[in-house]
């Protein structure tokens, strides 16, 4: 008699997919007006004629179905959903020239993935520099088991940003420039919630609300704090974990959080809250710049909402003591090693570029997947990737550990697509580079999360399984940063990714390189004869003879500059016709 596991098991699976659904957006891309900050009104990236985008709601197990039109007319455009792993589907993940073409003016794509995670996540252009025109909304995934479920009553969601009044194409070509060597990132001009200012939030008396906050901002990192009321953490990045209280939280770009918060009995007043950039980013502060953006809990609608109060310092939350609900246990053993020196620095063009371990990453001429899927037994090979996509080829099941060097005085939030992390150890600022027998012992149940703040001139270490075929990127989340080039590019298990996908792509997703006359085949070069021949990929400018700096750069461009004005006075001089002498 066969065991009554074996007739339950099916009726499970049914019950299983009886609640999972196809859920499915239809999202026509355009350009649409906008003034959040009641400053300037300016030209965003809206989704069906209207900005801000709405919010992506899904169950977990559902099918999430997203379909792309792009209506911008001057410009490529993309959808990565932050956060998701993408098992099985790394052709669904968004970044240009990674895992897709860039989908062209006038054409449609569509992304198709299931998801089954649970949490806070969002959703983001990955075109160069794109997303902070506009393009950038919160993805929330329900979770029928949430393990915190009978501790709320309802859900909020909260995005933080900063914003700008000039256009990111602007922005970037003056930001990757020679007359920027120091490559000094343009500062907001101002602090949004909810992609507004002076947001007025109802609540009632006595409930408990779980309010999912996300960082959807290009640079600013933003210290955030409800005034009287004490936040519980529950999940950071999609990961759940032990209630912990926190009276203000440290939100870096790309990373989300969970809180709950329980209102107070009365309705006698309402209360501020604040997002508060951190100006420690900025090189410089304009004096008209206001970096906070105030909200209200709002109790009562006739009643005051009174200005924030001043506060004498930051003291947020350290994230680092979050324990994971499920209690992973620390990966004590590690079988690849992946060290990470980052620096900023000029090249022989005179602009400033980020770089890890002297390569700032440039895009290859074949989408990094399509090399996978092209180039059989050599997909194993990281040198058929290119001499500039800082490429590194996993085996499957590995325990992977990412020891990440910040030789900048900067603060950077550091991204793994494809995976969430163990954060085993972040040293202080002015640390230096890592040593191992140099640092505390690592703790048990170490946090997990996606995204992670590395402090100035420091370092971290963090470890994954490689569990998850695909072409996965590393990369600082200011996106000043990705445009400069401060990505990795992580080839995970690539003849599981073959087996997984040769054949399997999209039709619309090949049109879309075949629409750009983007290459399909071969490695970073487009080369498909000899795989190890990279001649005319592209590259980066070149390198500064050795004992340049940013000030030489510019005495030198000024110098060059100066010399070349006089060789044109003198040209021009010499070049006019001679008048004759008369009388």
């Amino acid at each position: 008699m066969l065991p009554l596991s074996t007739f339950l098991f099916p009726v499970s699976l049914l019950s299983t997919l009886a609640f999972c659904a196809t859920v499915t957006y239809d999202f026509d891309v355009s350009w649409v007006y906008a003034n959040p900050d009641g400053l300037q009104t300016r030209p965003v990236i809206g989704i069906n004629g209207q900005w801000p985008v709405p919010t992506i709601r899904v169950t977990k197990g559902d099918q999430l179905v997203v379909n792309v039109k792009n209506s911008l007319g001057n410009q490529t455009t993309s959808i990565h959903f932050h956060g998701l792993y993408q098992n099985g589907t790394t052709h669904m993940d968004g970044p240009t020239q990674v895992s897709q073409c860039a989908i062209q003016p006038g054409e449609s794509f569509t992304y198709n993935t299931t998801v089954d995670q649970p949490g806070t996540y969002w959703y983001h252009s990955h075109v160069r520099g794109q997303y902070p025109d506009g393009l950038r909304g919160p993805l929330i995934v329900t979770d029928p088991e949430d393990p915190h479920k009978s501790l709320y009553d309802e859900e909020l969601v909260l995005s933080f940003s900063d914003w700008y009044h000039d256009s990111m194409t602007d922005l970037l070509a003056s930001f990757i420039n020679i007359a920027n060597p120091s490559g000094a990132e343009p500062v907001p001009d101002s602090a949004l919630v909810n992609e507004t200012q002076n947001l007025g939030v109802k609540v009632q008396p006595g409930k408990t609300y779980m309010i999912r906050m996300v960082n959807v901002g290009a640079f600013a990192a933003q210290y955030v704090w409800f005034e009287d009321h004490t936040m519980r953490v529950v999940e950071v990045d999609g990961i759940y974990t032990e209630p912990t209280d926190a009276d203000m939280i440290y939100l870096a770009a790309a990373q989300r959080y969970s809180v709950l918060i329980t209102a107070k009995n009365s309705t006698e007043q309402n209360f501020a809250f604040v997002g508060s950039m951190d100006q420690d980013l900025f090189d410089t502060v304009p004096a008209t710049l206001n970096p906070n953006v105030t909200g209200w809990l709002v109790y009562d609608d006739n009643k005051d909402k009174p200005a924030p109060k001043t506060l004498d310092s930051f003291e947020p939350f350290d994230d680092f003591s979050l324990v994971p609900q499920d209690k992973e246990d620390l990966y004590d053993h590690v079988d690849h090693t992946i060290q990470l020196d980052m620096k900023m620095d000029n090249l022989d063009d005179g602009a400033n570029y980020a770089f890890f371990n002297d390569v700032t990453w440039i895009a290859p001429k074949v989408p990094t997947l399509y090399t996978v899927l092209s180039t059989g037994a050599n997909a194993t090979n990281p040198l058929i990737y290119g001499s500039n996509t800082n490429q590194f080829v996993l085996q499957a099941n590995e325990v992977v550990e990412i020891i990440l060097n910040n030789d900048d005085p900067g603060k950077h939030p550091f991204h793994l697509h494809g995976h969430a992390f163990q954060v085993i150890h972040r040293s202080d600022e002015d640390s230096g580079f890592y040593n191992p027998t140099n640092t505390p012992p690592f703790p048990r149940t170490p946090m997990r999360r996606d995204t992670v703040l590395v402090h100035p001139n420091a370092n971290m270490v963090l470890r994954f399984r490689s569990d998850n075929p695909g072409v996965w990127l590393f990369h600082c989340h200011i996106e000043w940063h990705v445009a400069s080039g401060l990505i990795a590019t992580i080839i995970e298990s690539p003849l599981d990714i073959q087996r997984q996908l040769v054949g399997s792509i999209p039709r619309d997703h090949l049109d879309a390189c075949r629409t750009a006359r983007v290459p399909i085949a071969g490695n970073a070069a487009g080369n498909t004869r000899d795989l190890l021949d990279l001649t005319g990929e592209n590259s980066a400018p070149g390198y500064l003879p050795g004992g340049f700096t940013a000030r030489g750069v510019v005495a030198l461009v000024f110098s060059c500059g100066v010399a070349v004005l006089g060789m044109g006075v003198i040209g021009g001089y010499g070049m006019a016709p001679i008048k004759a002498k008369t009388g």
